[in-house]
Order: C-alpha cells, then sequence, then structure tokens
C-alpha cells in the first residue's frame, strides 16, 4: 500500500505504508505441505526451548553457569522464532500477505536483538566451557552468579545495539516504489531493493558492523576452544579427556551449525547472491536452529537426560 504526499518542490510522492511478503512459494499445494511442515517444526521449537527452561529451573543439579546460559539461549531462540516464524504461518494460508511498515520495522528490531544476542550467547559459552576445563578449580570465581548475570546482560546489550543500528539505517531510507518484498519475513537485503534512495552508506555501515559482531564472536569461540584443546591434550588420564571434550560437543555443534549457517548467509561474496538461496538458508537459522539446540543439549548431554528421568520418574510415582 502506498500513500501520495506532497514533496518539498510540491511535487506528488508516494510512501509505502505496507509491505507485501511474497514468501517461500505461490504454489498452493506447497503452501499446504510447508504449513504443516513449519507449524510442527514451531510447536516442537516452543516445547523444546521452554521446556528447557522450565527443567533447568525446576532441578537443582541445573543450577550452574553453564545451564544458566542454556536457559537464556532457550529464551532467545524461542523469542527469535516467535519474531518471524508466527506471521510466516499466516501467510502461507491467507490471500492477503500484507504486513504494515510499523510492523515490519517491528519484525526487523526484534529478529536483529534476538539474531545478536545468541551470537554473543554462544561466545560467552565457549569462555563458560575455558573456564570449566582449563582453570577448574578458579572455575567458581572466574564464573560466579555475578559475573554470569554480567556476560548474559552484555549479550543482550550488544543484541540491542546490532537491532537499533540495523533498524535505524534500514528504515530511514525512502521506500516509494514497489512494497513487494521478495522474502517471507522482513530481511534487509530485499528492503534494501525496495528503497529509492542512495542504499550506499547503508551498505557499507551494515555490512561493516554485522562483520565485526560476527568476527569478535567467532574469535572469542575459536580461542576459547584452542584453550580447551591444549588443556585436554595436556591431560593424562584418557578418561579425562573423554570426559573434557564431552562437557563441550553439544556447544561445539551448536556453534557450527550456527556460525556456519550466519557465514555462509552474510559473507559470502555478492556475485553468487541468489533471493532463493537466501530463502532457503533463512529457513535454516530461523525456523530449524531455534528446535535443533534443545534437542542438541538434551541429546548429548548426561545431566539433562538425568534431569527428565528424574522428574518424569517423581510424577509417575
Amino acid at each position: 500500500m502506498v500513500r501520495t504526499t506532497k514533496g518539498d518542490q510540491g511535487k506528488n510522492e508516494t510512501e509505502v505504508t505496507e509491505f507485501i511478503l511474497l514468501g517461500l512459494s505461490d504454489n498452493p499445494e506447497l503452501q499446504g505441505v510447508l504449513f504443516a511442515l513449519f507449524l510442527i517444526i514451531y510447536t516442537m521449537t516452543l516445547v523444546g526451548n521452554l521446556g528447557m527452561m522450565a527443567l533447568i529451573k525446576m532441578d537443582s543439579c541445573l543450577h550452574t553457569p553453564m545451564y544458566f546460559f542454556l536457559s537464556s539461549l532457550s529464551f532467545v531462540d524461542a523469542s527469535s522464532s516467535s519474531t518471524v516464524t508466527p506471521k510466516m504461518l499466516v501467510n502461507l494460508l491467507a490471500e492477503e500477505k500484507g504486513i504494515s511498515f510499523n510492523g515490519c520495522a517491528t519484525q526487523f528490531f526484534f529478529f536483529g536483538f534476538f539474531l545478536g544476542t545468541e551470537c554473543f550467547l554462544l561466545a560467552m559459552m565457549a569462555y563458560d566451557r575455558y573456564a570449566a576445563i582449563w582453570s577448574p578449580l578458579l572455575y567458581p570465581v572466574l564464573m560466579s552468579g555475578r559475573i554470569c548475570f554480567m556476560l548474559v546482560t552484555t549479550s543482550f546489550l550488544a543484541g540491542f545495539g546490532n537491532a537499533a543500528i540495523h533498524t535505524g539505517m534500514t528504515f530511514r531510507l525512502s521506500f516509494c516504489g514497489s512494497n513487494k518484498i521478495n522474502h517471507f519475513y522482513c530481511d534487509t537485503p530485499p528492503l534494501l531493493k525496495l528503497s529509492c534512495a542512495d542504499i550506499h552508506i547503508n551498505g557499507i555501515v551494515i555490512m561493516v558492523f554485522s562483520s565485526f559482531i560476527v568476527l569478535i564472536c567467532v574469535l572469542i569461540v575459536l580461542i576459547s576452544y584452542l584453550c580447551i584443546l591444549i588443556a585436554i591434550l595436556k591431560m593424562p588420564s584418557v578418561d579425562g579427556r573423554h570426559k573434557a571434550f564431552s562437557t563441550c560437543a553439544s556447544h561445539l555443534m551448536a556453534v557450527t551449525i550456527f556460525f556456519g549457517s550466519i557465514l555462509f548467509m552474510y559473507l559470502r561474496p555478492t556475485s553468487s547472491y541468489s533471493m532463493e538461496q537466501d530463502k532457503i538458508v533463512s529457513v535454516f537459522y530461523i525456523v530449524v536452529i531455534p528446535m535443533l539446540n534443545p534437542l542438541i543439549y538434551s541429546l548429548k548431554n548426561k545431566d539433562v537426560r538425568e534431569a527428565v528421568k528424574k522428574i518424569l520418574q517423581k510424577n509417575i510415582l
């Protein structure tokens, strides 16, 4: 939807007040299949992440720094998926696939907020594993409740800064042409394509800032795991090495999947950019990864499995 306004020189100008999300496919039969599939995945995402948060809160054995971070990650995963997936599900069945300008900006902000927060949370979790393995005697001091709270708060503040800069830079632009977004949610590349203003500065600022955030988080993860590897190799006992590595396996898998998709999405050459490829990768890190994280941490983690058994036995008895 566009609105006609008077410009500075008295000329009529059109201003976009609503966007149309073209979605993943315009095939009615495929849309029904996608709706059923994504509804199942979204339900599993909410059940898995909210269940993980409840489990950590209920079991005192899980009241440790590692699970405090995991609980925060579960909250972020459930929230990030909820900023996009419900609207995507509605649009798969609806004839009118519109989203208001303010609604688009709100979705854009909160998704950027939770995505940036998850980047830093995964980095903080890598540092936690480093502290636990490199200095087990000093671990309670290095990762006290106050420090853990500060690290999580810093992650959320960094996510807020990421979202504020991206949203401010994108929605300060003029949108006066087509209002059709070739995507299933309000993302940066398709929005910039719709702008009738000069987007050169936007592209530079967004790319530099995004690259800086990802680089900082990836460096924290790589340095932490390099120190972890050195510490593990110094252990004389094979069982000790195996136990130390097993405590990192879940996080390492989650980090690899998340940062792998993010790096592929935002740091690939412009010449190889494809909107259809963009949509597929977006589905993976918006819809699939938030569902996978609780599965990874529950299937790979003995403490979580034991906590689930304990609660089930208590409720059955």
